[in-house]
């Protein structure tokens, strides 16, 4: 497309070494067109993802980020499938960084494309635009063979929290082969309301995966699943400490009593970072009973499991006043 620039002779010479035949003065004229503000010269970027040699691609693909036209989304959906695999990977993100809900309608109908890398970078970016309109094929694209496309579809439906999509993430959170899915799929349950979920979080915290089981045990803190508790306290003694760390966690954001033996225990652990998530869920609880222990800790050899027992004791000075 010929486009009239005379009214900027820089803008106008860059458009002119745009057609250059040397691929290397091209790509150089791609990035300094990247530094013109304005849409009006978008076209020159998507005409650029048609270019023979990659790194000019590439190079427009990063700039179309910033332009949210139509055509621009349109070149970056064709970009998906380029020879290139930076090109593809570029395109890629800078779908994902989309803002504007009406370029929703631009993705949808290409989520059956057959290559799965194309069809897990558009469930990315519909992720972030939150469109109603991406419900029924993210819920359809939860039967997908790809791992990888599962866990993106789980994502739309996170983000959407449509309440109709509970009943198919919480079957993939206790039954999906891949681990990964399983955890995006307990991660996506932190909407639900109720104990509705209760018995798949506490599968969860008893999964093969550590990442899985910290998942679990994050998520039942965020919905306050207090039925959970005594499920949590024994995860404070899970094999793996980033499991503990999450698990103390949400105890304090339960505030349940029966926990206090466990988390002062958990404040003598030899991995500091576990002493103090004990030290702020106890000052979470607000019990005198862990006085004592959280005043030993104010000795503690590591600063932030020090400030963490001050900042619990004050808490239970002030809710025991």
């Amino acid at each position: 497309m010929t486009i009239d620039f005379s009214y900027d002779p820089e803008l106008q010479e860059i458009a002119q070494r745009l057609q250059s035949p040397d691929g290397e003065i091209r790509r150089i004229a791609v990035l300094a067109l990247a530094d013109f503000d304005g849409d009006e010269h978008a076209q020159l970027f998507i005409d650029a993802l048609r270019d023979p040699v990659s790194a000019v691609r590439l190079e427009a693909a990063k700039a179309l980020e910033a332009f949210e036209s139509d055509a621009g989304v349109a070149g970056l959906i064709t970009a998906l499938s380029d020879t290139d695999a930076a090109v593809r990977a570029t395109a890629a993100q800078s779908l994902s960084d989309l803002k504007n809900p009406s370029s929703a309608q631009l993705l949808l109908p290409h989520l059956s494309h057959p290559q799965a890398f194309v069809r897990v970078a558009l469930l990315r970016a519909l992720r972030e635009l939150r469109v109603a309109a991406s419900f029924s094929p993210a819920l359809a694209a939860l039967a997908d063979a790809d791992p990888a496309i599962r866990r993106e579809a789980i994502a739309v439906l996170g983000y959407l929290k449509h309440t109709d999509a509970l009943p198919a993430l919480t079957q993939l959170a206790s039954a999906d082969p891949e681990p990964e899915v399983r955890r995006a799929a307990i991660g996506a349950l932190g909407f639900a309301s109720g104990d509705s979920v209760l018995p798949a979080l506490l599968a969860g915290l008893h999964d093969a995966s550590w990442q899985v089981r910290e998942e679990a045990a994050t998520t039942i803190g965020k919905l306050g699943l207090h039925a959970a508790a005594v499920e949590l306290i024994d995860a404070l003694h899970d094999a793996y400490w980033q499991v503990r760390l999450r698990a103390a966690r949400s105890l304090g954001r339960l505030r349940t009593a029966l926990a206090l033996p466990a988390l002062i225990e958990t404040l003598r652990h030899e991995i500091s970072n576990l002493r103090k998530e004990a030290a702020l869920a106890l000052g979470e609880i607000r019990l005198p009973a862990a006085l004592p222990a959280l005043e030993t800790a104010q000795h503690d050899p590591d600063p932030e499991v020090r400030k963490a027992a001050r900042l619990a004791l004050e808490q239970i000075h002030i809710a025991n006043a």
